[in-house]
């Protein structure tokens, strides 16, 4: 079995030396923590796609590149007098104990109150809102629905779902308002249009639906079904620069019908 330490220990030694000033790499050693922000985003990004995929060896790469950044961060503030490696380490580690009190104290009978001890950190740390430390930089959908949760926790919410629900065609007829006025204005369909997204997260929410992951699946069937129709198409020896919105609309149904077929072959074979 292969040492875990010392293999880290290599990883931030290999670091270390991208980021010399005289011997380093040109790219590694300009790098802030403000300019790896999008990197680490997409490398995140990456980490999920594998899993969606299924592909374990993607995966183990991914996670590679992932730790990478973490140890990158850990070099940048380790030279700014900031924290070090082993500093961010001992604070997921504290973490994580304070949090499970009925996992490494001897009171193992009653299970922590989530809320209660996030906002005894809150406290500690002087924070005024509920909602001041939501990352401003996770994605709006993944966003709305820890606002939401947040608010929850302290019984801001609606009671049942058909109140959600009405809620969600409530923000539909404000954005038709808008569009419907003899003078639109741009910034205020744009705010409805919002309100109907955050309406739409938080059915989601009641309905125990990820909205990002639900909209990623929606992403992934328009996609697939869009392939389909440009296959079609070019069957056809037709281009999409030349396909008419009617033919490109009937070789839409005509991959859902095919879906539909294939769907209900399956369901009758499991009778």
């Amino acid at each position: 079995m292969r040492n875990i330490v010392k293999e880290l220990q290599r990883l931030q030694a290999i670091t270390k030396q991208l980021r010399d000033p005289i011997n380093g790499c040109q790219w590694d050693r300009v790098q802030t923590f403000a300019s790896l922000k999008s990197y680490t985003l997409e490398e995140t990004y990456e980490v999920l796609d594998a899993i969606d995929k299924q592909d374990t060896d993607e995966l183990k790469k991914e996670l590679g590149d992932l730790l990478f950044h973490i140890v990158f961060y850990a070099d940048l503030a380790n030279e700014q007098e900031l924290f070090n490696f082993d500093d961010i380490c001992q604070s997921v580690a504290d973490k994580l104990v304070y949090r499970h009190p009925h996992i490494f104290t001897d009171n193992q009978t009653q299970k922590p109150n989530w809320e209660q001890l996030k906002q005894k950190e809150r406290d500690q740390k002087a924070q005024y809102s509920l909602l001041d430390d939501i990352p401003k930089a996770i994605p709006a959908l993944m966003q709305a629905e820890k606002i939401q949760k947040r608010c929850a926790s302290v019984g801001f919410d609606w009671n049942d779902i058909i109140a959600v629900l009405d809620k969600v065609k409530e923000e539909i007829n404000e954005v038709e308002q808008e569009l419907e006025h003899p003078r639109q204005d741009p910034q205020k369909i744009e705010e409805e249009l919002g309100d109907l997204l955050f309406a739409t997260v938080n059915l989601a929410r009641h309905l125990k639906i990820k909205s990002e992951q639900c909209l990623k699946q929606a992403n992934k069937k328009f996609t697939r079904r869009f392939q389909q129709v440009e296959s079609i198409l070019k069957q056809k020896n037709i281009t999409l620069i030349d396909a008419t919105l009617e033919q490109m609309e009937a070789a839409w149904q005509s991959v859902k019908q095919l879906e539909q077929i294939k769907l209900n072959s399956e369901v009758n074979k499991n009778d």
